[in-house]
């Protein structure tokens, strides 16, 4: 009598880890989503603080109440960049006393007042 190998997995026990792996991908994948979304809106705010910042400066040092945000950003100027993380766009012009805000599709509206 010859014996048979039981070594290896049977088909239902295969079946079992995949499920058990996508039930896991399953809850991973929206906190990965809801992380990189509050990344992003903490770098689209920190951006808008970093314009603020250089346009008070600006104002002072200038004495105009008014600035266009491409004088702000750039070799030579207030801000070395402004890194985009999600197609956002940031006010062009940027007058005292205002909101400075930015528009994403994908994260909305944001507005940092100084």
């Amino acid at each position: 009598m010859q014996k048979q190998s039981k070594k290896g997995f049977t088909l239902v026990e295969i079946m079992i880890v995949v499920v058990i792996i996508g039930l896991l991908a399953a809850m991973a994948v929206p906190a990965f989503q809801k992380v990189r979304t509050t990344s992003q809106t903490k770098t689209i705010t920190n951006n808008l603080r970093q314009l603020a910042s250089a346009a008070d400066q600006y104002f002072l040092e200038n004495g105009v109440t008014t600035v266009a945000s491409a004088d702000l950003v750039g070799a030579g100027e207030y801000i070395k960049a402004v890194n985009q993380v999600a197609d956002e766009v940031y006010s062009e012009d940027i007058e005292q006393g205002t909101d400075i805000k930015a528009e994403s599709d994908a994260l909305g509206d944001l507005t940092v007042a100084f």
